[in-house]
């Protein structure tokens, strides 16, 4: 079966033919590092990484860029509120981000490029806009560059809006032909940073929002590449923006856009702005581990809108450790192996839009058919099992013995101690059930629930997991 998605532009679910057979270039837009990162922001990480991921499976070799954008008028903001370098502002939150992504399983892009580190790449698009007249210079000599929306008749065709129906601003710029025109460059303005600003043809400023991406798009992917990815919310203006610009310099531009659906806490979508947010830490707070939390984010299609409740997540993580615990038990029984091939359920599954919650269906038999094998005696059953169980977990990226899950998320350099610590404890319960102590061996296991540690006793001797502490 063919992967198909669902393409914003066409509003249709169309089968993926890549432009260059066998590759993939996908460009996702990064976040905007005005502050640090809240998981609704982390949403679109874990989705794409998924895509990402299958489209690997499937055998495609993925070029994946994801930029930053740091610079623009909010970064300028917190740069005067704090009293710093707004570069010091926006690389701080970088990396803040970057460390959630890697607590997350979400494999670090092919590129990940700056909009500060790509001004030339700008001016020369915009050049070529100017040339092909859609965009022009403010009359004013103030620096600023204008796309002349009406020169496009294009527009508004992404996001399904008739131009004639755009609301005017309350407030708009006077060097504009047209109320909806969008600015390609900022002149430098006295209120604002001296640092933040470049050299241009028009005089010192700076890139508008839009511009970066096409430019960048340009730089990493080509004139014309597959899929251009965001959250929902990017569709206007600035993805109805960038396809503008892009296409009237005479850029194919992306071939399908991929929009994912928001996380919304309450009524409203997770934002700073609004003061509605909750980041990796307040859930690891709340005894939610990274990879639950992976686990929550990706259940869902990703065209579905989540609506945020701890108890929706505390539901998430029971499901995970379900899985965590068949692996276990499956691996304590015959070996971890190697993730084998996944169930043809399974890739219909993902094939069809990147269903993940009818992925997750499969996964969750699959592991109740393991558990059955278990309770049988069946290993080449179980060792099936275990296979196509890490082979969908792996490309959900949850699967319990990858790498990043295995190291660190245990309690790091503590593992080893905790592991001798229950390893004596239990050791004392066993002497205790050999000389019919039952009420100390109860005692013993008592003693370990309260501290978090569930113990089950099985054929192959007594095994433990860290558990909800009571």
């Amino acid at each position: 079966m063919t992967l198909r998605l669902y393409d914003t532009a066409t509003r249709s679910v169309r089968d993926f033919v890549p432009r260059v057979p066998g590759q993939a270039g996908i460009y996702l837009c990064g976040l905007t590092v005005q502050g640090t990162p809240h998981i609704g922001h982390l949403r679109s990480g874990v989705n794409y990484d998924v895509l990402r991921r299958w489209l690997t499976h499937s055998g495609f070799d993925v070029t994946f860029v994801r930029n930053v954008t740091d610079v623009d008028d909010k970064i300028l903001e917190k740069a005067d509120e704090q009293g710093r370098p707004f570069w010091a502002i926006a690389y701080a939150n970088e990396r803040v981000l970057a460390a959630d992504y890697a607590s997350l399983n979400v494999l670090p892009p092919t590129y990940e490029p700056r909009a500060t580190g790509h001004v030339p790449d700008m001016h020369e698009l915009i050049q070529i806009l100017i040339d092909a007249g859609h965009a022009y210079a403010a009359p004013d000599g103030c620096g600023d560059v204008w796309f002349d929306v009406m020169s496009y008749p294009a527009y508004g065709a992404l996001s399904g809006q008739d131009p004639e129906d755009m609301r005017r601003p309350d407030k708009d710029d006077p060097g504009k032909r047209d109320y909806r025109d969008f600015a390609l460059w900022k002149g430098v303005k006295s209120t604002e940073p001296a640092d933040a600003s470049w050299p241009s043809p028009w005089g010192r400023g700076r890139p508008g929002w839009h511009i970066e991406c096409s430019a960048m798009c340009k730089r990493y992917l080509g004139d014309e590449f597959d899929i251009h990815g965001g959250g929902l919310d990017l569709t206007f203006p600035h993805h109805e923006n960038e396809i503008a610009q892009s296409r009237a310099a005479g850029l194919g531009f992306a071939r399908y856009w991929v929009h994912h659906a928001l996380l919304n806490l309450g009524e409203a979508k997770m934002s700073k702005s609004l003061g509605n947010v909750i980041d990796v830490a307040a859930v690891v707070a709340m005894g939610i581990r990274p990879v639950e939390l992976r686990y929550y984010l990706g259940a869902p299609h990703y065209r579905s809108r989540i609506d945020y409740s701890d108890d929706a997540l505390r539901e998430a993580a029971v499901a995970y450790r379900r899985i965590e615990g068949f692996v276990q038990r499956a691996v304590e029984r015959v070996g971890p192996g190697e993730p084998g091939a996944v169930p043809d359920a399974f890739a219909a599954a993902m094939d069809d839009d990147l269903n993940t919650s009818a992925g997750l269906a499969v996964l969750h038999e699959t592991m109740r058919e393991g558990n059955t094998a278990l309770a049988a005696g069946d290993d080449e059953a179980v060792r099936s099992a275990l296979a196509a169980v890490r082979s969908m977990a792996g490309i959900l990226g949850v699967d319990p013995l990858d790498g990043p899950w295995t190291a660190g998320q245990s309690g790091g350099d503590l593992k080893s101690v905790v592991d001798a610590l229950v390893a004596l404890a239990l050791e004392q319960r066993a002497q205790a059930r050999t000389r019919k102590d039952w009420a100390a061996a109860d005692a013993v296991r008592d003693q370990l629930k309260n501290a978090g540690v569930q113990v089950e006793d099985t054929p192959a001797g007594p095994r433990w997991t860290i558990g909800e502490q009571h």
